[in-house]
């Protein structure tokens, strides 16, 4: 069984939002075209407190993309994006909802990020996904989403960690920077994901 797992497809990562992935509204045709082919379709959300400490409005006379020590991790600061609640965290209204199963919430504790939709950054909790994918016979996933060189990167990094097939759908993602996707890709390719 082979699921589709759509990643971040929200406001604040399309045009307009706080953290824009460029070209990311691109992807929306596709991700639709591509949802009918799947037995099961899941989507993870970005879904923040206000007050989360991945947000350098949380850390007086820090910039935006600087990277601090949060708790012994190394976090990159990001314009508050994804708030619980809001237009932003909003999934996109182009985006074909009603074949998604179950929606997967990340990066709910203020005190660690969470790119992947399978843990958080310091892999200290799970968020279920693992689990729920296997209770429905899945051993393939395919990805696409937002952004191509964190939250897809990070998330098919734990899926063949979690021992699953890895399928990384290039045409549905769009990246931050084109050199981090170049490092991730390599890293993903090396580690036994197939990019289609």
């Amino acid at each position: 069984m082979k699921a589709l797992l759509l990643i971040d497809i929200q406001n604040d990562f399309l045009p307009g939002g706080s953290l824009a992935v460029p070209g990311g509204h691109e992807i929306l045709p596709l991700v639709n075209e591509l949802q009918p082919s799947y037995e099961l379709v899941v989507a993870t959300q970005d879904w923040h407190p206000a007050q989360h400490q991945s947000f350098a409005s949380q850390h007086p006379g820090c910039q935006v993309f600087q990277q601090i020590d949060l708790h012994g991790l190394s976090q990159t600061l990001w314009p508050d994006h994804c708030v619980q609640g809001s237009p932003g965290a909003e999934f996109s209204p182009a985006l074909e909802q009603h074949r998604i199963e179950a929606i997967f919430r990340k990066g709910t504790t203020p005190e660690i990020d969470s790119y992947s939709g399978f843990f958080d950054n310091g892999h200290r909790k799970s968020t279920g996904l693992a689990d729920y994918l296997r209770g429905r016979g899945v051993q393939q996933v395919h990805l696409c989403g937002l952004a191509a060189d964190y939250c897809v990167n990070f998330s098919a990094l734990d899926a063949l960690q979690e021992g699953f097939a890895v399928t990384f759908l290039e045409a549905a993602t769009r990246a931050i920077s084109a050199e981090g996707y170049a490092q991730a890709r390599q890293e993903l390719l090396r580690r036994g994901a197939r990019i289609a």
